[in-house]
């Protein structure tokens, strides 16, 4: 154990694990590759939990954070700042929900649990309807509608959650049907599960593709036909973007677009990506929903001068530099790749996922039965490559989790995927 390390185990709790037997300690970056302590580089697969969305040390954003930071860091949501207001109205238009108003936050998980504050009040429920296998963050209200039990520490909670199927298109009860008849399965499923409840539900949280569960995904249209039972209802449908948002999955800007027949969510959440390492989350809701409140609320963080500079900056070389169609093209040829390693390699389940979000799931061979230690080896394996990745997936963590900033060339895609051949056959 290195003195860094045994440091790191002395004074932070237990449950903060660092990845790897001998973790690493990152001390630069740039593009898509970071330095460790000890000089060794390597290609970046993760980017922060799929926060460095853009690139690393991308000069943008540096500048601006440099330019903020001589003039002001902080003040607050108490005093008028350009930067927030400029910021809300870029996202407030790409969001796609109509008369939006937008509530910047410093988390993914801060952002979750303001939805469902605005939610429950504006129902006037403490019921919520979540995904099985769902993860949306690491407060006590967001790990009480968390579907997935490594990710959630306690039964307690002050919300009432009742737990959907469809987003784990591959696995469970429905995996055999068509996507036609899986949807629809899904769907009665929700209508007998509303059967059970008592009273009115406040919202339905989404990933529409689940990030910690392992980049699982149900069939397009899926929220959308949910939707349709949720508008009978008069309940809720938050979209939980912090992993999927900002172009990442290629296809679309926004995931929940790829459900998007009945209309955009009435509740979106953002955050990793947007601040490309600041921390930067939020919430984008309708205006009747966001000003339901009762009582005044304040960020002191959220929204901070400093932050705010960074995500202009970054969402502006976004869509100047059209990574989404980076994502889509790039990610395309990373996927194709990864599809033909995976089909030489026994313990390769499934490759899923879309643009620069794809998910290797691993079981051990000539069984459907999760191999955590082997996904652990893949990672060390990749580590030793030179390549970063990041894991999760289900009850059991044995999906390998491929995220690169959407800026990914094609010659370090297929530099990574080599690297994630030999340690995939390593096994």
């Amino acid at each position: 154990m290195t003195g860094l390390h045994a440091r790191h185990r002395a004074v932070l709790p237990d449950w903060v694990t660092p990845y790897y037997r001998e973790p690493i300690e990152l001390v630069r970056g740039e593009g898509r590759h970071v330095w460790d302590a000890d000089g060794t580089r390597y290609l970046d697969f993760f980017g922060g939990i799929l926060t460095t969305m853009t690139a690393h040390a991308l000069p943008e954003v540096t500048r601006a954070v440099s330019e903020q930071a001589g003039r002001l860091i902080h003040s607050s949501t108490l005093y008028l700042d350009r930067s927030m207001v400029e910021l809300a109205e870029r996202i407030a238009v790409l969001s796609g929900i109509p008369n939006a108003r937008v509530f910047f936050t410093t988390s993914g998980t801060e952002a979750n649990d303001t939805a469902l504050l605005l939610a429950t009040a504006y129902r006037g429920s403490a019921q919520v309807l979540a995904m099985r296998n769902g993860y949306h963050g690491r407060s006590f209200s967001t790990v009480g509608i968390t579907g997935n039990r490594d990710w959630s520490p306690t039964p307690l909670s002050p919300l009432h959650t009742l737990y959907v199927h469809g987003a784990v298109r591959t696995r469970g009860p429905y995996a055999a049907l068509s996507d036609a008849d899986f949807t629809a399965a899904c769907v009665a499923d929700l209508e007998d599960l509303l059967g059970q409840c008592h009273g009115r539900v406040a919202a339905l949280i989404a990933e529409p593709v689940q990030g910690v569960g392992g980049f699982t995904a149900p069939p397009d249209g899926l929220y959308a036909a949910f939707r349709e039972v949720l508008n009978r209802h008069g309940i809720l449908w938050i979209s939980d973007e912090v992993q999927t948002g900002w172009g990442r999955t290629g296809e679309h800007f926004w995931g929940w677009q790829a459900h998007g027949a009945s209309g955009p969510p009435d509740l979106l959440t953002f955050a990793k990506g947007i601040g490309n390492g600041m921390a930067i989350g939020g919430v984008v809701a309708r205006a009747e929903v966001m000003n339901c409140l009762d009582a005044r609320s304040i960020s002191t963080f959220g929204g901070s001068p400093i932050t705010m500079a960074a995500g202009l900056a970054n969402l502006g070389h976004l869509l100047d530099h059209d990574l989404q169609g980076n994502a889509r093209r790039v990610g395309g040829l990373l996927g194709q790749r990864l599809r033909a390693v995976a089909a030489r390699v026994p313990a390769v389940r499934e490759v899923r996922g879309r643009g620069l979000m794809i998910g290797v799931e691993l079981v051990r061979p000539g069984t459907d039965e999760a191999d955590p230690d082997a996904t652990s080896a893949a990672l060390e394996a990749a580590r030793g490559g030179g390549l970063l990745i990041g894991k999760g997936g289900g009850h059991d963590t044995s999906v390998l989790r491929i995220a690169p900033p959407l800026s990914l060339t094609v010659a370090e895609a297929e530099e990574g995927a080599a690297i994630l051949d030999d340690a995939l056959h390593a096994l």
